[in-house]
């Protein structure tokens, strides 16, 4: 059930909350933890009821193997354990996300004929999967003991977060379902503008972006582009996914705080990052941190030999890559942030912080740099084979024709301008349709503040706080009623689109 759906805005959260707070209100939390959970349950199964299966034995397989941890106190056989829980989990989503990925690259190196394997993958469960072997970690390290099944339970299928994000600690939110869950009009009044926010940032932005990148990824895949469509396919799309994906963020982290639950921060400002190690700590900030936590430092993290630490770098980057999806493009894309993030590294290595002077005055190039760098590795991640990526990236730094609507011609003269094809590429329409969408979107991006800005919550150990702002302003009234209004328009003027996480 996508949150940008009618059946999700006027049934299922409505019917969510006043269920709900009935529940709280008679029988206490709770049994207001068990109107959530059901809700819960019946959220993921709109997509697909077997896919409630799979979930569902993930869940009582992981919550199995923690109580066994939690239970033991011999080394070796809480480590065979662990081992098993992670290898279990590790194979299950090896199972369904990559076996027809292994199967074609098996196909394609021996020339044998192999069919696909029929499999229908569940939707989220490379969320749920490393939520859950988060959890089995901080078990076994001691970190969470003996839990009972129904906190377990809600702290996987919590719906707001349950689908694309952002992953959670047990310890972090199973506290705030013991000490801070309520239904109140405080509660919605905080949650409410920051989930519109979100709704305006897909609706209103990401989808309309979206008609014109589509096309010219679709076109890619046969022809090369002209120059001007390359940089609108990459910075469309670099647009696009920011403002969905962080859109879907803020939706969850609004939802979450309706029933007095803080969500963490998923994302602050990453475009206006001036380092690729700097946009890692703004851009999905909870994957980041699963992947520096439960493998960059296992792997020996900054502790061991420089070139080592390198190696731990690209080997992170390039599994969080194929983690996004079961293609070589990702992996390569992985590849390419670890071969910037190293590079970053070294450079800070070279050039020591206590330059302090060419430093300020290289920051405006290096988030320059670090933006087009972003844009670059954006087409490998969304292209569906490396020939049309390569076609995209040929014609943005090496293009064979730059082309132009000839009713620019006609307003600005033909003969100011030589080189340009006219007539050809974009149409006028689609031309200044979507750069009117993209300046203002990069307007918002580079020169707004954030929504936790807008909002008065910050980071507070990688959470969101509750917005500290509850008050009833003129202000925050109006601006909750704009995008109320703006919101409407998107909502009922086409079929909701899938959020662009939901593939991964």
């Amino acid at each position: 059930m996508l949150f940008n759906s009618l059946e999700f805005l006027f049934a299922f959260l409505p019917l969510t909350l006043f269920a709900t707070w009935l529940a709280i209100r008679w029988g206490g939390q709770q049994s207001g933890i068990f109107a959530l959970t059901c809700a819960s349950i019946f959220f993921y199964g709109w997509w697909e009821v077997g896919a409630v299966l799979v979930l569902g034995a993930s869940v009582a397989f992981n919550f199995t193997i923690a109580q066994k941890l939690a239970e033991q106190n011999e080394f070796a056989r809480r480590k065979k354990l662990l081992v098993l829980g992670v290898a279990c989990n590790l194979f299950a989503l090896g199972y369904f996300k990559y076996a027809n990925f292994f199967v074609e690259n098996v196909a394609a190196t021996t020339g044998w004929r192999v069919q696909h394997l029929h499999i229908v993958l569940p939707l989220a469960i490379s969320f749920y999967t490393f939520q859950q072997i988060a959890f089995l970690v901080d078990t076994y390290r001691g970190q969470v003991g003996r839990v009972a099944f129904k906190n377990y339970l809600i702290s996987v299928v919590f719906f707001p977060h349950l689908i694309a994000g952002p992953l959670l600690h047990y310890r972090d939110i199973i506290r705030q379902f013991e000490t801070k869950f309520a239904l109140s009009t405080s509660t919605l009044s905080a949650g409410f503008p920051v989930f519109l926010m979100g709704l305006f940032k897909k609706v209103a932005i990401a989808d309309p972006i979206a008609q014109f990148v589509s096309p010219l990824f679709a076109k890619a895949q046969s022809a090369p582009l002209d120059f001007v469509e390359a940089w609108a396919a990459s910075l469309g799309y670099t647009a696009q996914l920011y403002f969905d994906f962080s859109g879907y963020s803020d939706m969850a982290i609004g939802l979450g705080l309706m029933f007095g639950i803080t969500l963490p921060l998923n994302f602050f400002s990453p475009y206006k990052a001036t380092s690729i190690i700097e946009f890692w700590r703004r851009w999905h900030m909870t994957l980041s941190s699963f992947l520096r936590d439960y493998l960059y430092i296992p792997l020996g993290g900054s502790r061991v030999h420089p070139a080592r630490r390198y190696v731990n770098l690209m080997i992170v980057m390039l599994l969080g890559g194929l983690w996004h999806g079961a293609a070589w493009t990702f992996a390569f894309w992985g590849a390419l942030h670890g071969l910037f993030l190293v590079v970053n590294h070294l450079w800070r290595h070279f050039v020591p912080e206590r330059l302090d002077s060419l430093h300020r005055l290289l920051t405006p190039v290096y988030g320059v740099l670090t933006f087009l760098l972003v844009v670059v590795a954006w087409v490998f991640f969304r292209a569906p084979s490396f020939d049309s990526a390569l076609r995209i990236l040929a014609s943005m730094f090496a293009p064979a024709m730059v082309a132009l609507p000839s009713e620019i011609a006609y307003h600005f003269g033909a003969d100011i301008l030589s080189g340009i094809s006219w007539g050809q590429g974009m149409s006028f329409a689609d031309f200044t349709a979507f750069f009117t969408y993209l300046f203002f979107a990069y307007l918002i991006i580079f020169f707004a503040p954030n929504t936790s800005e807008i909002y008065g919550f910050g980071q507070q150990h990688g959470f969101a706080r509750q917005p500290i702002g509850r008050t009833r302003s003129a202000a925050r009234v109006l601006g909750t009623a704009a995008l109320a209004w703006a919101v409407g328009f998107g909502v009922f003027s086409a079929a909701p689109s899938e959020f662009l996480y939901f593939k991964f």
